[in-house]
């Protein structure tokens, strides 16, 4: 069985999470509690030398980096595929997800966020300005680029989540934490509320997650 090294609140977590569920494998989730330093321990460091989650460990092997992990699986367990077949329809997939994950995701990272405070001295309203602004950059061309593929309000492109929907609903759902006003974005609000009410992404919400406290 897999074991996925996450913490119930990391997007990137979450999105493997998603992942996992869509292709319906067996996983046993090993919570690391981000928010106690336990990433940094010396024992996570010697099954992620990064430190970060993440971490996917089967057969005696650990992949990191979530976008590295789904890739791995989609190749792996390919019965339920998170990429499309066409090359096109495929490449504009990854540039979505890579919109999230690389563009957005980064710049609010928990990590980013504590060493603006604790580093910096920045105000919790201007960590929080911080956020919103980089929220709505990214989802404002989130969007566009929503409209541009021709998305059916269900799924970012297509009839079936990708890995583009993997991507957006974690960062939607940390959106929504950080009080971002999301009225402007009703196709990413669209697709986010469908997949959202999908077996899959409830089951791997943070909510539903054992380390989620009550």
């Amino acid at each position: 069985m897999m074991k996925l090294y996450g913490y119930f609140r990391s997007s990137a977590a979450y999105r493997v999470r998603i992942a996992l569920e869509l292709k319906k494998l067996d996983w046993e989730s090993i919570p690391v509690n981000l928010l106690h330093a336990e990433q940094q321990s010396e024992a996570f460091r010697d099954i992620n030398p990064q430190g970060l989650v993440p971490a996917l460990e089967y057969d005696g092997q650990v992949i990191s980096q979530s976008l590295a992990i789904m890739e791995w699986l989609d190749e792996t367990f390919p019965s339920v595929s998170l990429l499309p077949s066409d090359p096109l329809v495929k490449a504009q997939v990854r540039a979505l997800a890579y919109q999230i994950a690389i563009e957005v995701h980064p710049l609010n990272n928990l990590r980013v966020l504590k060493y603006l405070q604790s580093e910096l001295n920045v105000e919790e309203s201007q960590k929080l300005q911080w956020y919103q602004h980089w929220v709505e950059q990214g989802f404002g061309a989130f969007e566009r680029s929503l409209l541009q593929y021709g998305s059916n309000g269900q799924f970012c492109i297509g009839d079936r989540p990708t890995l583009a929907d993997i991507c957006l609903i974690p960062q939607v759902y940390n959106a929504k934490r950080f009080n971002c006003d999301l009225s402007p974005y009703p196709m990413i609000l669209s697709v986010s509320n469908h997949c959202s009410s999908l077996a899959p992404f409830i089951i791997a919400a943070p909510e539903s997650q054992a380390d989620c406290p009550n």
